[in-house]
Parts: structure tokens; sequence; C-alpha cells
């Protein structure tokens, strides 16, 4: 027997040890390749820059990416900025190469990267933009190019932008589930998909105006880069004159038809180097490097990202926990080396009770340092909740925010688990309303009307926090509140905004208001290591992408909504109208 317990623990030592030294091999060689030097620039490079990958508001890291190139860590949006920024002062880079086939990118995002492209043809260097197939998201950044080409058998989109709802009513009536609604404010349309088939005259109303808000922005912005007048565009959008690259030539929608490796040869004579010489491009995520924005001097602006929806308790993957933001908005509030703080939101809202508890911490912040807000695409509904205890709100025109209202969702699912499931309910309570809430039976009408009262106070209460913030008469307040959806370039007009503006602007309004001129950017979520990103990686193994694949993108569309409508039922929501996708 003694003779059995020494091989068996000898066995489970040897095991053990070869466990931690393969552990450490793989941490260290992984390391050593996440550890890597950044990619030296050349002379004659040629930045690019693909807005086809979606640029978050905060570095994306691959946690895998080390093993392969194709792989990379994608920047944030403020690194894409900086980056262009910083391209066009250094001496290696000559120019920009913009790949123009689609755009990730929703619209004020693309017009933040417009803007930092305008600034940089400003120091002369060149911006060639080629595409296969023109998308006319792409073409919002990329109308700003010296010269726009596609290939001769590719294709300009040119046809101005519809948006398509996805309505669920009939099918929860086929499965005999009644969504009993909540709701305040008549033009709170996060509920549509419930208790709808079509759009309510309401919200065709306000999609219509905002919709068009953004249509106008896109022939604005062209008409002046490519000196033809607006109503020149809409109506060759109108008639459906661009057929072809060559169509879109004619028109002068882009310089001229040429193949890849003909705009290859033209960077090439720009660069002046020999034709059989290869280009040495640099993608934004080798151009940055591992650390490529260093900290200088003791003063510090915190820049802190709310990113997603806003949810009760911590923080997970693309989600603004309110437990996890007050803390940070604390420790930015008590640091004294943290001069003023900028907080970034792109969020079209979520729990009503955690925005409220973010938007607490953000007032007291305010009455020891500056807090200035940047709305990036959508800052909407409890979005726009959290932003208004700050000193000043910047957006861009074509930023999304407003819908304040709020809703609740209690579905009754008791003919659905009875006539499709054959499942039955029964118990005892100790109380009238013990119980309430339930979905395996109907509401009654008196905890209807409870339900509503809660809805209604906390509609007042949000108006309320609107008004104090933006120092508004509250029948104002709830004239423009009502749930209704506005663009930036809107809420601008009626004071829900004070200036147009991206995340640098912020930023310097920010230093200007605690009066730095010598300061460093700290931002916030830190980053998470490479074995964090792994092991809390959302979809490590793309199981979601897999999903999508096999379903089609329109099924998808469905099952995201489906699980998103389940997220919502059972608690008080400030949240903008169901997803949606401009066209």
């Amino acid at each position: 027997m003694w003779n059995f317990f020494r091989t068996f623990f000898a066995a489970l030592l040897a095991l053990v040890v070869f466990t931690v030294l393969v552990f450490f091999f793989f941490a260290g060689f992984l390391g050593g390749l996440a550890s890597k030097s950044a990619v030296r620039v050349s002379v004659n490079s040629v930045l690019v820059l693909d807005p086809s990958q979606h640029f978050g508001e905060q570095k994306k890291s691959n946690p895998l990416g080390v093993l392969s190139a194709a792989q990379q860590d994608t920047p944030g949006l403020y690194d894409v900025l900086r980056l262009i920024s910083r391209a066009a002062s250094d001496n290696k880079i000559q120019g920009i190469y913009l790949v123009a086939n689609s755009n990730a990118n929703s619209f004020s995002s693309s017009e933040e990267i417009r803007s930092a492209l305008l600034a940089f043809k400003k120091s002369g260097k060149f911006v060639i933009a080629h595409a296969d197939v023109l998308t006319q998201a792409a073409y919002s950044i990329a109308n700003v190019a010296d010269k726009i080409y596609v290939s001769p058998q590719g294709f300009v989109e040119w046809s101005g932008y519809s948006l398509d709802y996805l309505f669920l009513k009939g099918a929860l009536d086929k499965l005999e589930i009644q969504p009993q609604i909540f709701y305040a404010g008549k033009f709170k349309s996060a509920t549509e998909p419930l208790r709808a088939t079509e759009m309510t005259p309401e919200n065709r109303l306000q999609t219509s105006v905002w919709l068009n808000d953004l249509y106008a922005d896109l022939l604005v912005k062209t008409s002046e880069t490519r000196k033809v007048d607006t109503a020149t565009l809409h109506r060759l959008a109108n008639e459906a004159s661009i057929q072809t690259p060559a169509d879109a030539v004619t028109h002068k929608l882009i310089d001229a038809v040429k193949y890849d490796d003909e705009v290859k040869d033209e960077i090439k004579q720009k660069l002046g180097i020999d034709k059989y010489k290869k280009i040495n491009f640099v993608s934004l995520g080798d151009y940055a490097g591992p650390m490529p924005f260093p900290h200088v001097g003791n003063d510090r602006i915190a820049l802190i990202y709310a990113e997603g929806d806003i949810i009760d308790g911590k923080s997970g993957a693309d989600a603004i926990g309110s437990d996890t933001y007050r803390n940070l908005i604390r420790k930015a509030r008590l640091d004294r080396n943290i001069r003023a703080i900028v907080f970034r939101i792109n969020s079209g809202g979520g729990s009503s009770m955690a925005s409220e508890n973010i938007w607490r911490e953000l007032a007291l912040a305010r009455k020891e340092k500056p807090v200035i807000v940047s709305f990036g695409d959508v800052a909407a509904s409890g979005g726009y909740y959290i932003a208004v205890a700050a000193d000043s709100i910047f957006a861009l025109p074509t930023t999304i925010t407003g819908s304040i209202g709020v809703f609740g969702i209690i579905p009754n699912m008791e003919s659905f688990f009875k006539n499709k499931l054959g499942v039955t309910f029964d118990g005892v309570k100790t109380a009238d309303y013990a119980g309430s809430g339930t979905i395996t039976r109907p509401m009654n009408e008196k905890e209807k009307t409870l339900i509503q009262a809660q809805i209604n106070l906390i509609y007042t209460q949000f108006k309320e926090r609107v008004a104090e913030g933006r120092k508004l008469d509250t029948a104002f307040v709830d004239s423009i509140a009502q749930g209704r959806v506005w663009t930036g370039y809107r809420a601008k007009e009626i004071g829900l905004i004070d200036r147009f503006g991206g995340i640098q602007d912020a930023i310097r309004s920010a230093a200007a208001m605690a009066k730095l001129t010598d300061y460093s950017v700290f931002e916030y979520p830190e980053p998470r290591g490479m074995f964090e990103e792994l092991l809390g990686a959302k979809d490590p193994i793309g199981y979601e992408g897999r999903i999508k694949e096999e379903m089609g993108a329109e099924n998808y569309k469905v099952y995201t909504e489906l699980k998103r409508i389940n997220q919502m039922t059972g608690t008080i929501q400030a949240r903008m109208p169901f997803q949606f996708v401009v066209r």
C-alpha cells in the first residue's frame, strides 16, 4: 500500500510541476509577443485608414492577436484622431490611403474621423481614397479626399438614406404572449415593436425629422468638398442617376475610375519611388505601437468612457454598470492630481435606477472640479440622463440624443405556458400585492395603476433633472421630452447641448476650465491585461459570429432584438427606441 501511495503522490507532483512549467512557458511566450516593439516607420510611408473597422470608444485588444498579424488590436476613436494628427507632423508619413469600401462607424464617429482628415490635409500631404464598392457610409468620410477612385467594374452607392424597424407584435400574438407595457412620453417608441405592427404617427414624425437631418448633413458636406450643389446631389439620388462608377465621374462624385494597381502607381509617383518598389503602407495599429501616447506632467484630465447599455451593478462587456462607474467617477473626484473630468457617452440608455446613480456621482464631482460631457454617436434616454449634471455638453450635429422618457414591460405568459407548453401555475400569498409583476398571470387593474404611477414618477424626476441641469423651464422640458429623439443639430437649438464639437474639443474645454496648459489625459476604465482580456472576453471562441453566419443577417437581427427585449423586462427603463440601422 505504501508503494502505491508513494507512486501516486510522485506522479501527482510531477503533473503539478509540469503544469506550472507549461503555464510559465506559455505566459512568457505570449508576453514576449505582446511586448514587441513598435513597428518602425520608414521614410515615404503611407498611413492606411480602413473605416470598415469599427472604432469603439476605447482600444479593443485581441487576446490572441499577437499570434496573427491579421488580427491586430483595434485602436479606439480618440486614438485614431490622435494618430491622424500625429501623422500630419510626422516627416516619415507622406499621406493617407483611405480604403473606402465600407464604413462600420456611425454618423458622429465618422464625422470626427472626417474632421481629423480635413485637419491632416492642411499639412499639404495627400489623402487618396479607393474602393471597389463605394458605400454611402464610406463616402461620408471619403468625400474629403484629394482624389476618390473606384474600380471600373465597381459600384458607387448614392441613393439617400432608409431605415427599417422590426415589429414583433404579430409573433407575440401567435405565441399568446401579452407584453403589458407601461410608458411615459407619446414619442417613447422603445416599446412599439411589442405593441404595434407598424410605426405610430409620432414615431414616423420624429424618425422622418432626424433621418432627414442626417441626410441633409451628408448633402451639405459633400457639396462643400465636391463643389456640387445640394439640390443636384438630392436629384441624383432621387432619380437613381448613379448606376456605374462612370456615372459618378460624370456627376463629379468621384474623380476617376481606376484599378487598385493604377492607384498604387499614382501613390508611387507622389512618393517619388520606382514603380518596382513596394509602398510602405502602415496600418493604424502598427503606427500606434504598444504605448502610443506617453503621459507628461502632474496635472491630469480624467477621460471616462461610458459605452453600451446602462445596467445596474457591475459593468460587463459593452455595458455601463452603475456600481463600476460610481467608483470610477468617485475615484476621479477624490484624486487631487485629476483637475477635470471629461465623460464620454455613447449609449442609448438602459436602467433608470442605474442612470440616476451615475447622475448623482457626476453631480457631486461637478461641485469639486470641471465636468465636461462629450457625446458620441448616441447619448439618449438614460444616456442623456447621466449627462445633465455636467458643466457643459459637447455633441456633433449628427449625434442622436434626447429621448427623455421611460417605460417598463412585464409580460403575461400564462396563455403561452398553458396553451403552447401545457404548463400551469398555482400558489398562495400572504398579502394582496405579493407576487405582483409575475409573468405567470395577467396583472389586475390596480396593479397596472401602481406600475404606471411608478413610471410617471420616474419620468417627472427625469424631466426635473434636465430642467435643473440645463437651466430650462420645466414646462419647456416637457414639450421637448415625451421620449422624442433629436439630432445634435436640433438639440443645440432647444438647449439640450451647449456646443458642437468632438472628444478633442471637450478635452480642450476641460483644460481651459481647469486653467491647465500642460496636462496628461488618463483614460478610464483602464485597459485590461492580456490574460484578463483572454479570460474575460465576451465571446473568445466566436460563437456569436458563428450564429450570425448560420442565421443570416436579417434573422440574427431578430435574434438579438429578442435577447434585448428579454433584458428590458421587469425593470423600469430609460432607453432609446429599439435597434435600427440606417442604410
